[in-house]
């Protein structure tokens, strides 16, 4: 069985397409439509790996990442954003890397690659 992934985005399409993508990599991939939803699939599905957007209604990436931390949760967190400013926003910097969202996924799969063997 490969690493789990929890896929946290508030767009439908593309929760569909990144657990498409990362199941034929190799991955057991869950998704979840926002933090509140998200938080209940960790304690269960107990991921390697979190995608986390950004922009999301409720809790924002940005709170639940904080929360995460506070936490201390195991699992590796990359912000994927189509927002690229926030990469400068130290609020970010607690995640492993952040990826900015495109219809090329290799970007976010070499990250994925790279931060679960770190």
């Amino acid at each position: 069985m490969g690493n789990r992934i929890l896929v946290v985005d508030d767009e439908e399409n593309i929760r569909l397409l990144f657990k498409e993508e990362l199941v034929e990599e190799g991955y057991e991939v869950e998704v979840a439509a926002n933090a509140e939803d998200a938080a209940g699939k960790i304690e269960t599905f107990k991921p390697d790996l979190i995608t986390l957007d950004i922009k999301m209604p409720g809790m924002d990436g940005i709170e639940f990442l904080r929360r995460l931390k506070e936490k201390n949760t195991k699992a590796k967190i990359i912000i994927c954003s189509a927002y690229g400013s926030f990469k400068q926003d130290f609020r970010t910097w607690a995640s492993e890397a952040y990826v900015v969202k495109s219809a090329d996924l290799n970007e976010l799969k070499s990250t994925i690659r790279k931060v679960l063997s770190s």
